[in-house]
């Protein structure tokens, strides 16, 4: 949740929702139609991705990818075999935290429709969760999938990249001071109005209160949390951040928001951290460099990886940091 002020003088801001989730741009150029070029360029780029890579557009590459790769090898374009090679990194780095074939479950739930697995079908389609079962030939650029049943989604890091991309595209622009959200994911390079960017962490069981206030400037930050897809059922939160030894829903944390510097890579970690839970998530964090943590516990406590020092308590959130946080 980023704070903003009315877009002024030279400065533009558009919403959209794609992706399956609400895309915001803001940014200033003296030149009103560079910045005009600069929004457009934006929303083009979310919708090309959101094209290519949901796996709810049957005539997706994505979707393709998971009809055929289960028969046969599936040429992919440069761009959608690299975020997948991503990806499957991340599943090495945290030991299968992250990973793309919870799909494989992630399916059989709705959250809209309060619709969930029993035991026997989450078992046995959580038994089909392996990151390991894609087979990638980079010579080829194909994927293929060692065993029937697979499915995989990018929903942990394409939204991410999306950002990523987009900032690349506005910077080839020459635009400078520029913020791009996708969802829980934001990127933001350069100032507003001479100051940091603002980023507020909210009350994972209080969309009106915040947990934290964080200066941000040239830094990617992206949060997930419990409180975005779910339903409870029976006292029991269902949520969209499964957990991919279970083909449950994780429950140890309320939210993780990562800073980092670019938005792949905070995307791809704060689902990484909520699933790994307190302990290993913030181990974790505290050996990577240039990474920064918050975390919220069911107790609604936040707790911090070791470079973020919280202040005292000010206003309705916690300021996490007095200088602005920049990588």
């Amino acid at each position: 949740m980023i704070f903003m002020q009315s877009a002024g003088a030279g400065w533009l801001h558009e919403d959209a929702d794609i992706m399956g989730t609400r895309i915001s741009v803001e940014l200033f150029h003296a030149n009103p139609e560079l910045a005009r070029q600069g929004i457009d360029t934006v929303l083009r780029e979310m919708r090309r991705i959101d094209t290519g890579m949901s796996p709810y557009i049957e005539t997706s590459e994505l979707a393709r990818l998971n009809t055929s790769a289960q028969q046969q090898p599936f040429k992919t374009s440069k761009e959608l075999f690299s975020l997948i090679r991503r990806s499957l990194e991340f599943s090495e780095m945290t030991g299968g935290a992250f990973d793309i074939t919870f799909a494989s479950v992630g399916f059989l739930y709705d959250y809209r429709n309060r619709i969930r697995p029993d035991e026997t079908q989450r078992e046995r389609a959580a038994a089909l969760i392996n990151y390991r079962k894609l087979v990638l030939d980079p010579h080829s650029g194909t994927i293929a999938f060692s065993g029937p049943g697979v499915h995989i989604d990018l929903g942990g890091i394409a939204k991410g990249y999306a950002v990523d991309r987009c900032i690349s595209l506005l910077q080839e622009l020459g635009i400078k001071q520029a913020l791009v959200t996708a969802g829980g994911d934001s990127r933001m390079i350069g100032d507003r109005w001479g100051r940091p960017w603002s980023i507020g962490v909210r009350d994972p069981r209080n969309e009106d209160k915040l947990a934290a206030v964080i200066p941000l400037r040239d830094v990617a930050v992206s949060t997930s949390g419990d409180y975005q897809r779910y339903f409870e059922e029976n006292g029991i939160r269902y949520h969209h951040i499964i957990n991919p030894g279970t083909g449950d829903s994780a429950r140890e944390l309320q939210s993780v928001t990562i800073i980092g510097p670019d938005a792949t890579t905070t995307d791809a970690l704060s689902t990484s951290v909520f699933v790994m839970g307190m302990e290993p998530g913030l181990e974790l964090i505290n050996r990577m460099p240039d990474i920064d943590a918050i975390l919220v516990d069911q107790k609604g406590q936040l707790h911090y990886s070791d470079n973020l020092q919280p202040a005292k308590k000010a206003g309705n959130g916690v300021k996490a940091s007095a200088a602005p946080i920049t990588h």
